[in-house]
């Protein structure tokens, strides 16, 4: 395997390896990343929400009537510009991206440990604390419940037929 370098302020540091047996599709000098983001199939979102029905199960378990009851149809979203505010925010490419069930499913994991490590090293001197305690509990075991929900969600998502 060879690898080409350059000089650095801490020596020679190994930019690309070029191995003997690569695959005849990638070229020489093409980097892992690139080769893979090159050959990966796009997700189709809508398509794979159709094939899931995700709208027809949606629609029995009533949430589609609670979320009108509630004052949000689909003209208050038109109006408040929700969805070019998704769109802004990157929203439907998070969903479309290969990293997000990992990212979402490491954060879950960060946050679930958050909740007891924080009971265990803040102290139980004073009630404020107590309620520190509980609070950050709470909202770690919340947050890291959704983020491992979401995460399996788009996972579901992202899955070819």
């Amino acid at each position: 395997m060879e690898a080409i370098a350059f000089p650095g302020s801490r020596g020679v540091l190994p930019l690309l390896y070029i191995s003997p047996q690569r695959p005849r599709s990638m070229p020489a000098r093409t980097s892992i990343r690139a080769a893979t983001k090159k050959n990966s199939t796009q997700v189709k979102l809508l398509t794979r929400v159709e094939q899931l029905k995700l709208l027809t199960k949606a629609e029995k378990a009533g949430l589609l009537s609670a979320a009108e009851k509630s004052g949000l149809s689909l003209s208050a979203i038109e109006k408040l510009g929700l969805l070019s505010k998704a769109e802004e925010f990157g929203v439907l490419s998070a969903a479309t991206d290969p990293g997000t069930p990992g990212t979402l499913l490491t954060l879950s994991f960060g946050l679930l440990l958050l909740g007891p490590l924080s009971v265990f090293l803040v102290p139980e001197d004073y009630p404020w604390e107590v309620v520190v305690q509980a609070v950050v509990a709470a909202v770690s075991v919340v947050g890291g419940s959704a983020a491992f929900g979401a995460s399996n969600f788009v996972s579901n998502l992202q899955k070819s037929s």
